[in-house]
């Protein structure tokens, strides 16, 4: 096992939306059906087929409301998915892209300031590491390089 490792959604949050369960605004999330490009599911860390149907959702992914702690829309597969195992591997759906977003968040759910880097995918694994040595940082997230999605928490092995 490596030094850090790529967390996917929990298998009861997505039970829980996929139940009709309130998001992050106190919404029922919406269904659609996907058109094949751009619908990444954060509980599989799969693109959601063409003509299967998703939710998008409003998402916290923070234990509660302060005021760092954004919240954004996501997809989700309407249907049961396998959770994607936690993996020191990038997981294949984010090698798509060219860059993304690492941002280090402190033990009580802030941004650590000055971590925040649009970071080339070949170097997310090593940025990561990078970050996690420092004893300010908890935890990290990856996101939209262009929205600031939330896609996954990176955190210590």
């Amino acid at each position: 096992m490596g030094l850090i490792r790529f967390v996917a959604m929990t298998s009861d949050e997505a039970k829980a939306f996929r139940n009709g369960g309130p998001d992050a605004y106190g919404m029922k999330p919406e269904r659609r059906l996907s058109d094949g490009s751009g619908v990444p599911c954060r509980h599989c860390l799969r693109s959601v087929p063409e003509g299967k149907p998703y939710l998008v959702l409003a998402y916290r992914p923070f234990p509660q409301t302060q005021p760092y702690a954004e919240t954004g829309p996501i997809f989700l597969c309407a249907d049961e998915c396998e959770r994607a195992p936690d993996s020191d591997v990038m997981p294949e759906l984010f090698r798509a892209r060219t860059e993304w977003l690492v941002r280090g968040y402190s033990h009580d759910d802030r941004i650590v300031y000055g971590t925040g880097a649009v970071t080339p995918k070949q170097d997310i694994c090593t940025r990561a590491h990078e970050l996690l040595q420092r004893e300010d940082i908890a935890y990290l997230h990856m996101r939209s390089a262009q929205y600031n999605c939330y896609q996954v928490r990176i955190d210590r092995a």
